[in-house]
């Protein structure tokens, strides 16, 4: 079956829902997922492993070039691969998620991951999701979405998550951290977090999970 051409951008902060719900509606409209944040997530794993993280400039932009990674699937399914070794669990640990956030920050890393994404959502059929793809990725993009919640339900959420890959944090840090990645999301002056002036914003705070997912769909099956 031909996939639609369409393209749907999810972005919102941590805990907000954004890869469940992409896996399911990619399922459902059969078009394919972009984690933009697991993309960043490589990097920053990459550049700490390596003991690089003070590149800048052209060795930065260098480094990014001859990083190899792959990115399969989406959810607690996705596999990660970066110069052949499994970073799938590596890279969502709360040290990373920061370290993320903190290298999204850098012109040279946005450049080059931003030339991927575009490429990868060049002939459309794809959900792509993260913090600026409705705003800079894809402004072209059919339909936009931002998805949020209260910083309370967002950090049980990813509390949960945790605990079920094994990590034991307590909730008080989770809040704290998700607290800090918020703020410093928000405020970079480089493609900061916040919904397109055309995107349909959505409070997930007391929505289940398929409840989101049919806003979505009759949004889009209503062509609006």
């Amino acid at each position: 079956m031909t996939r639609p051409k369409i393209i749907i951008t999810l972005d919102g902060p941590a805990g907000a829902g954004k890869s469940t719900i992409t896996r399911l509606l990619a399922d459902q409209l059969g078009l394919e997922c972009l984690d933009t944040g697991a993309m960043y997530r490589v990097v920053a794993w990459a550049l700490k492993e390596e003991g690089k993280e003070g590149l800048s400039g052209e060795q930065l932009l260098n480094f990014l070039q001859d990083l190899n990674f792959t990115i399969e699937g989406n959810g607690p399914a996705q596999k990660v691969w970066v110069r052949g070794r499994d970073v799938s669990k590596a890279i969502r640990t709360p040290e990373i998620s920061q370290l993320a956030s903190s290298v999204s920050k850098r012109p040279e890393v946005r450049a080059v991951l931003a030339e991927k994404q575009r490429a990868l959502g060049a002939h459309g059929g794809l959900i792509a999701e993260g913090r600026d793809m409705g705003t800079v990725i894809f402004p072209q993009a059919e339909y936009k979405f931002f998805l949020d919640a209260t910083l309370e339900v967002r950090a049980e959420r990813r509390y949960k998550e945790l605990q079920e890959r094994g990590h034991l944090p307590s909730l008080a840090k989770v809040k704290e951290e998700m607290d800090a990645r918020d703020r410093q999301d928000q405020e970079r002056a480089l493609a900061p977090l916040k919904p397109a002036q055309d995107a349909i914003k959505i409070d997930t705070s007391h929505l289940s999970t398929a409840e989101v997912v049919q806003v979505i769909l009759s949004r889009v099956a209503s062509g609006r």
